[in-house]
């Protein structure tokens, strides 16, 4: 027993080691971060640091409360988010710098503000992957998992982004469509009876009342996620097109919910969730010309399907498939990230230079012409962009691409690692232990607080079947 405790400080111990001395071998300061270096006027920290901490709050507090509706499993919720994204983190920038130098010839990789909100987007799809399996795994099974998928994630996203020159401002591919699938195939793989049938895996009122707190930031700060690492007319576009997208998407979801539930009333599952799904829907579009009315359909839309999903979608795929996802992350994440590679595409194959001027060549650089180097008469449009000459069809073709291999890495790099977490060596919990605080947290005196049915009922006076415990 001792051992199997000491586990995963053990794991943790030598992670940190080893990211302390890749850090110290391999890293250093961006050239605005050096000693000594007085010309601040290019120092990134102005332009990205606030958009940075809007990611941040959303990664740390967003996504943690939002998953602390399960009764009996809020502190692994907030706590385990926390380790997770700060593991993450980590190991994104090493293996994002890994990616972008020649080790062979000693170069280190460099470490400034812009790499940091990328590391947030690693951490993000991780975190989203932890909601489809809440409740089912043991930290040290999520550590692991966190380990494999940040490779995955990157290795993924400089195929998309340097081999096909996809764009996607607000990852909607890369981290929400990722993370979802990979955590749905994990949990198709770890899949049992005992975590469908547990009683523990639902909410009572206050935990919903937390989850909520999670949904608020999220929402709050989305467009940040969306646009905070675009520059000039593309962020302003980014920023407008995702507020206006989770307005309408808010609206849409409270008359959906209305609609599909018994009597009328909203369904707190679909209000925590569903409002964001517009953030998402959105995220590969946001910084491209889809105009105000655009967002609000795409915001709309993706809420009737996030609460469908919900409603409909996610009983058939748990009794049928067998995929058991504790948040509902392929409502949330995976199918609004489908819809939202597909209107990438759709709007880059109606992407003209008219419309956008030279920004066209900014959100897709492999549009611009090939430069002819012995026609000066025919100036480059962007000099410092050096251009595949793609064509509008050739560019949506390419979107394409990227959310299909995107979507092909999650789901095969999630059976690889589910089929790993399987392994008993990693401190597996039991049936008994899913969706429960009391193995791995010491509790106050008195446990955890829980309100049985039968006492609610009494004591609100409430009608058989008008809620749900």
């Amino acid at each position: 027993m001792s051992w199997q405790r000491g586990k995963l400080p053990i794991f943790i111990f030598v992670c940190q080691i080893a990211f302390i001395l890749i850090f110290a071998f391999m890293a250093k300061y961006g050239p605005t971060s050096k000693p000594k270096d007085t010309d601040t006027s290019s120092s990134p920290v102005k332009k990205y640091y606030s958009s940075f901490q809007d990611v941040n709050g959303m990664i740390f507090m967003g996504f943690g409360f939002l998953m602390t509706f399960l009764k009996r499993y809020g502190y692994s919720a907030v706590g385990l988010n926390f380790l997770l994204a700060a593991f993450a983190i980590q190991w994104t920038t090493i293996i994002r710098g890994l990616l972008h130098i020649d080790v062979t010839a000693g170069e280190k990789f460099k470490v400034y503000v812009p790499e940091m909100m990328s590391a947030d987007f690693s951490a993000a799809g991780v975190l989203i992957s932890f909601g489809a399996v809440l409740g089912k795994l043991s930290p040290l099974q999520l550590m692991v998992m966190t380990l494999i998928e940040v490779v995955l994630i990157q290795i993924n996203e400089w195929i998309c982004v340097e081999k096909f020159h996809a764009s996607d401002v607000g990852e909607s591919m890369f981290i929400h469509a990722f993370g979802a699938y990979f955590g749905l195939a994990a949990s198709r793989v770890l899949y049992s009876e005992d975590a469908t049938t547990s009683k523990k895996a639902g909410p009572v009122y206050h935990s919903d009342l937390f989850s909520m707190i999670g949904t608020i930031f999220l929402w709050m700060y989305w467009p940040s996620f969306n646009g905070g690492a675009a520059e000039g007319d593309e962020q302003h576009r980014a920023i407008l097109n995702t507020y206006f997208s989770l307005a309408a998407c808010c609206c849409i979801t409270f008359a959906m919910s209305a609609v599909v539930q018994k009597h009328g009333k909203f369904e707190m599952e679909h209000i925590q969730n569903a409002t964001l799904a517009g953030g998402v829907a959105v995220g590969t579009c946001a910084n491209m010309n889809i105009e105000p009315w655009g967002a609000l359909v795409i915001g709309s839309v993706a809420a009737i399907l996030s609460v469908i999903g919900y409603k409909y979608i996610s009983p058939f795929v748990s009794t049928k498939l067998k995929i058991h996802d504790t948040c509902g992350v392929n409502n949330l994440h995976g199918m609004p990230g489908i819809m939202a590679g597909i209107g990438g595409a759709v709007t880059a194959a109606l992407a003209t230079e008219n419309v956008y001027g030279e920004s066209l060549y900014e959100i897709f650089p492999a549009r611009a012409p090939i430069p002819d180097v012995g026609n000066s008469s025919t100036p480059y449009p962007v000099p410092e962009l050096h251009g595949l000459g793609r064509t509008a069809g050739q560019q949506a073709a390419f979107q394409i691409y990227a959310l299909l291999l995107s979507l092909g890495m999650a789901i095969v790099g999630g059976i690889f690692t589910g089929a790993i977490l399987k392994m008993k060596v990693w401190d597996n919990p039991e049936p008994g232990e899913l969706f429960d605080d009391y193995r791995y947290w010491e509790l106050p005196e008195g446990g955890i607080p829980e309100v049985e049915d039968d006492e609610f009922t009494a004591k609100y006076n409430v009608s058989e079947g008008d809620t749900k415990m």
